[in-house]
């Protein structure tokens, strides 16, 4: 016979469970791992020491100082090999996004860091500026600047940095004012599904998705107005080093993809 009672305490956690654990978590247990930590005495706090991950050590004055536990030593451990797999997979898509741009014959530099002009926060206020790293920036191969169409390209495999992403609207701002174009990359999670709908992603913006293998164009960016490029990109270029050009052998692994130039 059914029992209501008995299924709603099965499907509530009891009380005294400890909370579930994230990357503030994470973070604060590295930062006591690295020296003994004094107590911040906050909900994170509450939370580890509540978890088992922490423990309060008095010191020979009586004052109390944190340690990471046996137990905090093995979620640190867990939560590094999950972000060393992730960092694996987002590499591996960078240089696959990066290879197709030299296959189309674009001079294509991972890594960068320009700098960008953001809109003034408000009518007639001062410009701003910021520092852009996109995954993948490549240029025409030509030898006219005004010719030279600049896309970015940035890649994403995890749902939790797609929507960290989008709610920064002055780092999409920032791409825009770079790149001609500005593509969003989205990987698939463990079970192979995309790590969100496309129409997730603003409409100035295309968006590639990754389909048996394949990169498959879901959304065209639409090409803004920034053909050229500023003096400062210019000489940040001709700072860094480009992707060299692919030789045979690496042409076929690739395979085909469907991107747009």
């Amino acid at each position: 016979m059914f029992d209501p009672t008995a299924a709603l305490s099965e499907a509530t956690p009891p009380a005294d469970a400890p909370a579930p654990l994230g990357k503030p978590h994470a973070r604060r247990l590295r930062e006591v791992y690295r020296s003994a930590g004094w107590p911040c005495q906050d909900l994170i706090e509450i939370e580890l020491l509540a978890g088992g991950m922490l423990q309060r050590v008095a010191g020979p004055t009586g004052h109390e100082t944190l340690r990471v536990t046996d137990a905090g030593v093995s979620y640190l451990a867990a939560t590094l090999v999950r972000n060393r797999s992730a960092l694996s997979a987002h590499e591996a898509l960078v240089e696959r996004v990066a290879c197709e741009m030299v296959r189309a014959g674009r001079i294509t530099w991972r890594g960068l860091g320009l700098r960008a002009q953001l809109p003034a926060l408000q009518e007639g206020g001062p410009l701003r500026w910021s520092i852009a790293r996109p995954d993948v920036f490549s240029i025409r191969n030509t030898s006219v600047a005004a010719y030279v169409h600049p896309i970015v390209h940035e890649i994403k495999v995890r749902r939790s940095d797609l929507l960290g992403d989008l709610r920064r609207p002055d780092k999409r701002a920032a791409y825009l004012d770079l790149g001609g174009e500005c593509w969003y990359v989205l990987g698939c999670d463990a079970k192979g599904r995309c790590i969100a709908d496309p129409n997730e992603v603003p409409a100035p913006c295309g968006v590639m998705v990754v389909e048996k293998n394949r990169l498959v164009v879901a959304r065209a960016a639409p090409r803004h107005t920034r053909q050229d490029l500023p003096f400062g990109v210019w000489l940040a270029l001709a700072k860094a080093t480009p992707m060299a050009g692919l030789r045979d052998d690496e042409r076929g692994l690739l395979g085909d993809v469907e991107a747009a130039d």
